[in-house]
């Protein structure tokens, strides 16, 4: 007799329920956001140890996993452990909204010269935000201040839509909030 595992549903925007992580905010020059290296996650086949690319992929390798550059991927923040929180771990969206918008308001946008409008309001971005991160749709504000420094901000879904298989970056035993502690450990999802 074969016995099949049972699979874990399919995670999707309509079935979606777990909690929110807040990552950044990342403030600097656009060049250190543009470094694509130290965004990404180590890939699974490392070059050799001969390689004339070793070198360089261990020094990515560990400024992905111990950096505060915003990844390529908002879900890849989950893999980055050193960087959530529980003080930044929400079970209520509103609290994620006033976390963005706290930050948002510390490091607005510039405004153009010639008075036209170069990113959204605050009030369309909110509303968004209110809209997806129930639907466990990752949220990410960048924008460049008036010090022309790239401003980075994102609210990170656990589980996450795109990368189910990644847990929960805090352990249920450093959460301050019981409802965060249980949505961290649901079954398939604990780490």
């Amino acid at each position: 007799m074969t016995t099949i595992a049972p699979e874990h549903p399919r995670l999707t925007s309509q079935n979606w329920a777990g909690h929110w992580h807040g990552f950044g905010p990342w403030v600097g020059p656009p060049e250190h956001y543009a470094k694509e290296g130290s965004k990404r996650p180590p890939h699974p086949v490392q070059p050799g140890p001969d390689s004339d690319h070793a070198n360089r992929y261990r020094e990515a390798a560990g400024e992905f996993a111990s950096g505060n550059l915003p990844p390529l991927m908002t879900g890849h923040w989950l893999m980055k452990r050193g960087q959530a929180e529980a003080s930044r771990t929400w079970t209520d969206v509103t609290d994620a909204v006033a976390w963005l918008r706290g930050h948002y308001t510390r490091n607005l946008p510039f405004e153009r010269s010639d008075g036209l409008q170069a990113y959204a309001e605050l009030d369309v971005k909110v509303a968004y935000v209110y809209d997806v991160l129930p639907r466990g749709v990752d949220v990410t504000w960048v924008h460049y201040t008036e010090s022309r420094s790239l401003f980075s901000a994102a609210v990170v879904c656990c589980p996450n839509l795109f990368h189910p298989d990644t847990p929960c970056p805090l352990k249920a035993s450093s959460m301050r909030s019981p409802d965060v502690a249980r949505s961290a450990v649901a079954p398939g999802w604990g780490s």
